[in-house]
C-alpha cells in the first residue's frame, strides 16, 4: 500500500471540551463548526489555501467572529482536519483509505491550483493517478472508500477511475501480473505454485460493497475474454464471504440475532449474485446453486429469482453430490433436519426439463443415463435422511415416488434406505410399512439383496410373501427354460443325424407311428409343465391370501413368521416331488407304449 506524506510541522492539534485547536502563540480567529466538532483556528494560516472561506469571511466584517458552519463537509471533521493541517504544514500520510474524503473535501473548501500554486487538490489528484490507481490493492481500497461518498465520488470521477484500473489488471494475462494480491485457497501456498492461478483477483474484490462488486463483474462479462467458470468463482466466493449459511451445514438464518436490516441486505446480495450467474451451464456448480437455495427461503427472495435457482439448480442436477443435497431445513414448522421439499422441488423441475427437451424420448441414451443417475443420487440420499428420527414416511416416500421407473435398473439402494428408515423408526403402525415399501419392486433386486429381504424381519409379511411368490415363479420359469433348451437341443440333434437308407439305397422316412408317438410325448410334457405353473402360482396365491388374514386378525411376530417360511418352503419341496413321481410315471407308460409297438 503506497502513501504519500506532506508536511514538516509535528501535530500540535488538541481537544479542549469537545472543541479542536492547535498549540499556538497567535490568538484563534476562525471558528469553524462541523457537526458536534468546534474548530478554532487561523484565518492566516487557512484562507489563502481555501477559495470557500475566502469567498465565506468576506462576507462578514473583520470585527465579527462569526462561526462558520461546514456541516455539510464531505468526510465530516475527520477529512476536513486533514485539509487544516495541510494548510498549516503539519505532517500528514495521505493513502487509498483516506484518498477519498481528503480530495472531497478539499473540493468543497475549493483549495485548487487556482487559489494557490501546490495547493491540495493538486497534490492529491497526482497522488491519485501516479500511485493509488497503478496499484492493485491501492485501487480496490480506494473504490471501497467510495462506499461512503457515492455521489462526490462519482462526480468527481473517482468511482469510474478506479474501476476501469481494476477491469483493466483483472483482464491482464497471470504470466504478467506482478502485484501482489489475497489469495487463501485451502491447501495453496505461493512457494509451492510459481504461476499466479486465474482466480487471483476474485478474493481482493469480494472485498467490495454488492453494488461495486456488479459494476466489475458486469463490465468484465461485457468483454467476453474471461470464461464464465472464472465469474462463477467469483460469484463463489463472494457469496461464502458475505452470505450466512453458505458454507455451513448448520443453518445460522434462524438466529434472532439476525435483524430484518440485515436480512435484507442479505437478501439483495442473493438476489443480485443470481442475477449475475452466466447462463453457460457449469458456470458455477450444482451445490453452490442448492445452497443458494437453501437460504432463498428464509431470506424471503422474490419468487422469481427463487424459480430461477430452481431451475438452474435442475439443469445440473446430475452434476450435484449427496453432501449437496443435505440442505438444512430452514421452517420453524418443519421438525425434520434435512430440507427433502427443496430436493423434491428440484428433481420434479429436472424431469420436466428433460420431458421438454426429448419429448417422448424413452430410448435416448443420453436422456436414460442422466435420469439413472440422479435416481441413484436420490436413492443414496433417502438413505442419509432416513436416519432422521424425525422424518415422516410421507416426505419419504413421495420423494422416492418421485424417481420415474426408468430412473432405476435396480431398486438395491432403495431397499438399503428403506431397511435403513425401518431400523430407525421401529414402532411404525403397519398402514406406514405397507405404504413405505409399495415403492419397492421385488424383481428389480439383485439375488444377494433379495435372499436378505426374505430373512429381514423389519419388513412387513406381505413383502417377504411377494417376495417368495417371485423367488418360486424364477425358479418355475428356469426349469421350464432349461427343459425347453433340451429338447431343442434333442430336436437339433435329429435333423444333423445321418440319413439312413435301406438295403435298395433309398432314404427311409420316419413311419407315421413315430411321429405320432414324438407329438404325443411333447404334448403331455408340455400339458404337465402347464399344470405344474398353475399349482405353483396357485400355492403362491394361498399363502398370500393366508397371511393378508392373518395380518388383519393379530400380529404374528417374528418367531411366527420363521415358521411359516419354513411350511411354505416344506409345501413347496412336497410339490416338486409330486411332480417329479408324475412326470417318471409318464416316461415310463410312453416307454411301455414304444415297446409294445415294437
Amino acid at each position: 500500500m503506497k502513501f504519500m506524506k506532506l508536511g514538516t510541522r509535528p501535530d500540535t492539534f488538541y481537544t479542549e471540551q469537545a472543541t479542536r485547536s492547535l498549540v499556538s502563540d497567535v490568538q484563534a480567529d476562525l471558528v469553524i463548526k462541523i457537526n458536534d466538532t468546534t474548530y478554532l483556528l487561523h484565518k492566516s494560516s487557512l484562507l489563502p489555501k481555501c477559495g470557500l472561506l475566502q469567498r465565506l469571511c468576506s462576507d462578514s466584517s473583520d470585527s465579527e467572529n462569526v462561526p462558520l458552519d461546514l456541516h455539510d463537509m464531505p468526510g465530516g471533521a475527520d477529512a476536513f482536519e486533514l485539509c487544516a493541517k495541510f494548510c498549516y504544514g503539519v505532517s500528514i500520510n495521505i493513502s487509498a483509505h483516506n484518498f477519498v474524503p481528503a480530495l472531497c473535501a478539499a473540493k468543497l473548501l475549493q483549495m485548487n491550483e487556482s487559489i494557490e500554486k501546490g495547493n491540495f487538490v493538486g497534490k492529491l489528484e497526482a497522488f491519485f493517478g501516479s500511485c493509488i490507481l497503478e496499484g492493485w490493492k491501492d485501487s480496490i481500497a480506494a473504490l471501497q472508500a467510495t462506499d461512503k461518498l457515492p455521489e462526490w465520488s462519482e462526480n468527481l470521477g473517482i468511482t469510474r477511475k478506479c474501476i476501469d484500473s481494476i477491469i483493466e489488471k483483472i483482464l491482464t494475462p497471470p504470466p504478467q501480473v506482478k502485484w501482489s494480491y489475497t489469495y487463501t485457497r485451502p491447501g495453496y501456498t505461493r512457494k509451492q505454485h510459481h504461476s499466479v492461478p486465474k482466480d487471483w483477483w476474485t478474493e481482493d474484490v469480494s472485498d467490495l460493497n454488492i453494488d461495486l462488486f456488479r459494476c466489475i463483474i458486469m463490465a468484465i462479462r461485457s468483454t467476453y475474454v474471461l470464461p464464465p467458470q472464472l465469474i462463477g468463482e467469483a460469484l463463489h466466493v463472494y457469496a461464502c464471504k458475505w452470505l450466512p449459511g453458505i458454507t455451513k451445514l448448520k443453518n445460522s438464518l434462524g438466529s434472532s440475532a439476525i435483524t430484518e436490516e440485515s436480512k435484507a441486505i442479505n437478501r439483495k446480495i442473493l438476489e443480485t449474485i443470481v442475477s449475475m450467474i452466466p447462463a453457460d451451464r457449469g458456470s458455477v456448480s450444482a451445490g453452490f446453486l442448492l445452497r443458494l437455495l437453501s437460504i432463498s427461503g428464509p431470506l424471503g427472495v422474490s419468487p422469481v429469482t427463487k424459480t430461477e435457482l430452481v431451475k438452474r439448480a435442475s439443469i445440473q442436477f446430475e452434476e450435484a453430490t449427496v453432501s449437496d443435497l443435505l440442505c438444512p431445513s430452514t421452517s420453524s414448522l418443519d421438525q425434520n433436519f434435512y430440507d427433502t421439499e427443496l430436493v423434491q422441488a428440484v428433481l420434479e423441475s429436472f424431469l420436466k426439463f428433460w420431458k421438454r427437451l426429448y419429448p417422448g424420448a424413452v430410448d435416448n441414451r443420453h436422456l436414460l443415463k442422466s435420469i439413472r443417475n440422479v435416481g441413484k443420487l436420490i436413492d443414496s440420499y433417502l438413505q442419509v435422511v432416513a436416519r432422521d428420527d424425525n422424518m415422516p414416511v410421507s416426505k419419504f416416500v413421495s420423494l422416492a415416488e418421485t424417481v420415474p421407473a426408468i430412473g432405476r435398473l435396480e431398486h438395491d439402494d432403495l431397499y438399503q434406505a428403506i431397511n435403513i428408515y425401518l431400523k430407525v423408526h421401529p414402532d411404525l403402525s403397519k398402514a406406514d410399512k405397507k405404504r413405505l415399501c409399495g415403492t419397492l419392486e421385488c424383481q428389480r433386486l439383485t439375488p444377494e439383496v433379495r435372499a436378505h429381504a426374505v430373512k429381514n424381519e423389519s419388513l412387513p409379511l406381505r413383502t417377504v410373501v411377494q417376495l417368495l411368490y417371485f423367488e418360486q415363479e424364477k425358479d418355475s420359469m428356469e426349469t421350464t427354460s432349461s427343459k425347453l433348451q433340451k429338447s431343442h437341443d434333442l430336436l437339433l440333434g435329429a435333423k444333423m443325424r445321418p440319413v439312413t437308407r435301406d438295403s435298395h439305397g433309398k432314404r427311409s422316412l420316419m413311419n407315421k407311428e413315430e411321429v405320432t408317438r414324438r407329438t404325443s410325448h411333447a404334448e403331455d410334457r408340455e400339458k404337465g409343465q402347464h399344470k405344474a405353473k398353475q399349482s405353483d402360482a396357485k400355492l403362491a396365491l394361498d399363502l398370500e391370501r393366508k397371511m393378508v388374514i392373518r395380518e388383519d386378525t393379530e400380529e404374528i411376530g417374528s418367531e411366527k413368521l420363521r415358521v411359516a417360511k419354513e411350511e411354505r418352503m416344506s409345501s413347496s419341496k412336497l410339490d416338486l416331488d409330486s411332480k417329479n413321481s408324475i412326470q417318471r410315471a409318464r416316461s415310463k407308460k410312453s416307454e411301455h407304449g414304444r415297446q409294445k409297438g415294437r
